[in-house]
């Protein structure tokens, strides 16, 4: 039996997966699927946000342990997500059975204008200063994040975590620098991994999780359509991929 743990990205929280760790779930049978929430998101939102990856990493490893639940782990982890997966993989690569990254983007792979499109900074500064209401912010982030952005019924979704859970402009300024100064190692961490893209990636360059699958040498699969939330535009597909590299693994072993 597996256990997944789910990492997600820049202020957003668990219930951001929607129905996908079920669908997770039910194409991995047996597997134990977990969603923690970064500091200063969702649940944790009154905490401050470290401005450091490894910090981000070191709390995870806290949280997991305060559940009880005991590695080896997979960690399905995007954007932001994956950094801390990358930084976990690297400084603990005994406690991870593998790692699958999405759309993320890294220092020192790829520019800073593929890792976050100049077009989208005067949508994101307003965000990040706490401007506008919670249906605006979130309609602005669906807009940037998918490729199906007309839903009206996630939008209010959306805005319902974010005035349950609202983050600081502060934790959100604190996210984005540890983002960006985040340096990947060189060399591709001792867990198996495998990279999942985004071709229809408005926010991030698709260029980015290529050249990282290309340098690292690990699995790699693009979805010709999604946008940056590939689990929200096509969750089905994601856990395919997951279960066909999975069952790569086992047979593997």
């Amino acid at each position: 039996m597996s256990t997944w743990i789910l990492l997600r990205g820049l202020t957003r929280e668990c219930r951001h997966w929607g129905d996908f760790p079920e669908t997770l779930q039910r194409e991995c049978s047996g597997a134990t699927v977990c969603c923690i929430d970064l500091p200063g998101n969702g649940s944790l939102h009154a905490q401050a946000s470290p401005p450091q990856v490894l910090a981000m990493a070191e709390h995870c490893r806290t949280q997991l342990g305060e559940r009880g639940i005991d590695p080896p782990y997979f960690l399905l982890a995007m954007s932001l997500g994956a950094m801390v997966a990358i930084d976990w993989a690297n400084r603990h690569p005994a406690e991870l059975a593998g790692c699958v990254l999405i759309n993320t983007s890294l220092r020192p792979f790829s520019p800073f204008y593929h890792r976050l499109r100049p077009r989208n900074y005067p949508s994101l500064l307003p965000m990040l200063l706490g401007q506008g209401d919670a249906s605006c912010r979130e309609k602005t982030i669906l807009r940037l994040t998918s490729s199906q952005p007309e839903r009206p019924e996630k939008q209010a979704e959306w805005a319902v975590y974010a005035r349950q859970n609202p983050v600081s402009p502060g934790n959100a300024w604190r996210q984005l620098l540890a983002a960006a100064r985040y340096r990947a190692p060189l060399h591709k961490p001792a867990p198996p991994m495998l990279v999942l893209g985004s071709a229809q990636d408005s926010l991030v360059n698709p260029a980015c999780s290529r050249q990282l699958a290309r340098l690292w040498n690990v699995a790699f699969a693009e979805h010709p359509t999604a946008g940056h939330d590939l689990p929200l535009d096509d969750g089905a597909w994601v856990a395919s991929q997951i279960r066909c590299w999975h069952e790569k693994l086992s047979r593997t072993a």
